[in-house]
């Protein structure tokens, strides 16, 4: 497998998921990333073993696996000079230094960007933040579920007005995932300009500019227009002003869903599709703006289409269908997509506990359309032996250490 960061070398002090990913995604490139854990208590996302009634194995741990695979894992107590020091020299070997820890802990614990840059000038200081490293909440901590999903707007858009109240996240470390594949690329950015220029940078990431950026199409509407659009109560049928792009349900209570933002050439072919030919041949459906004018009754012919065949029918049969549609998959059901699987979206690691293989999620960016290789996450401390070895410590220095309490 190609490791485009190969050679790079990531000091992560962070916890839970949304800069932790980030360290994940460079580690899947090639990086070596060392996760930095307090010796006794860990990341605290490791005690997180009941996620929505769901009990998780801390040997299998999947909600911790999917931000740590790939690294190794140092045990050392940053609120001790020692281990503090010992953070200092880990520094001097390394490319980038990635944290999210609020800004009072890293002042208070000294590795805030200044007390880094001391021991290394050229590491590129990577933080992930709630808010942002500017403003007066910039000390206020947050999570996904507040920044990035209620706070941006995400959340009431989501929501239809006729619900009395706004939908829940629903999904774990969803915005955390997509922030942390933000600060790998801005990371990936930051490593490329120190090697054209010699200048290291400093970088932050936040879990609300990351949702203002994912909805940045629409916010930037609201701000044009002044007009907010929320999400409608889900029916059966196309849209007002486009047939050819809604959900329908299937005589077994599937869905499908038709995307065809621009019809242009594909009306009659997709009413054939459906079995309705007739449609194709319809005056009031002969060319787009026709289409849009008499949407309504357009959809009235889908909706009863569809209702006619059951969804592996459809599923099967609008393979031939020339304009954009789609299944409406759960989770488990994109385990067995076909294609899903032939683009190694699922990849396998080494269970901790030494049973069956743990299956996870690769990130989004495939190099040489190679799949990924990497390893399961560390435990906690699990290499910190290792490491203070290879950066040159003695054992009699690393016994002092784990005496004083500074490493695991």
């Amino acid at each position: 497998m190609i490791k485009v960061m190969d050679g790079i070398r990531v000091l992560e002090v962070a916890q839970f998921t949304f800069v932790p990913a980030a360290g994940a995604i460079l580690a899947d490139w090639g990086a070596d990333v060392i996760k930095i854990e307090h010796p006794v208590r860990g990341d605290t996302q490791r005690g997180f073993l009941n996620m929505g009634g769901v009990t998780l194995d801390p040997l299998r741990h999947t909600l911790f696996e999917h931000p740590n695979r790939g690294k190794r894992s140092v045990g050392i107590d940053t609120s001790t000079p020692d281990g503090q020091e010992l953070l200092y020299e880990l520094a001097k070997t390394c490319d980038v230094f990635l944290t999210n820890y609020l800004p009072h802990v890293r002042q208070k614990n000294k590795f805030d960007v200044e007390h880094i840059r001391a021991a290394n000038p050229d590491i590129v200081y990577a933080r992930g933040s709630a808010l942002g490293n500017k403003g007066p909440e910039r000390g206020i901590g947050g999570f996904d579920g507040t920044c990035f999903w209620a706070r941006s707007g995400i959340a009431n858009a989501m929501t239809p007005e006729e619900l009395s109240g706004p939908l829940s996240q629903g999904i774990p470390a969803f915005g955390d995932s997509i922030g942390g594949m933000f600060i790998a690329g801005g990371i990936s950015a930051a490593l490329l300009h120190r090697e054209r220029t010699g200048e290291a940078l400093e970088l932050d990431v936040s879990l609300l500019s990351a949702a203002a950026w994912a909805s940045g199409a629409t916010i930037s509407q609201v701000m044009e227009t002044g007009v907010l659009t929320r999400n409608s109560m889900p029916t059966s049928g196309g849209s007002a002003r486009n047939p050819f792009m809604g959900n329908f349900r299937t005589s077994d209570g599937g869905t499908i869903n038709l995307c065809m933002v621009s019809p242009t050439g594909l009306i009659r072919d997709t009413f054939e599709k459906l079995g309705v030919p007739e449609a194709g041949e319809d005056p009031r459906f002969a060319d787009v703006l026709s289409l849009i004018e008499n949407a309504g009754a357009a959809s009235d012919i889908l909706v009863k289409a569809f209702a006619a065949k059951p969804f592996a029918y459809w599923r099967e049969h609008l393979k031939l269908l020339k304009g954009q549609w789609a299944p409406v998959q759960s989770f488990e059901d994109l385990l067995t997509d076909e294609q899903a699987l032939a683009n190694d979206m699922i990849i396998e690691v080494d269970g901790a506990d030494g049973g069956k293989p743990l299956r996870l999620v690769r990130g989004p960016v495939q190099f040489n359309n190679e799949p990924l290789e990497t390893t399961r996450s560390p435990q906690a401390s699990e290499h910190t032996e290792l490491v203070l070895m290879e950066l040159g410590l003695d054992w009699d220095r690393i016994e002092a250490l784990k005496t004083s309490g500074a490493i695991a």
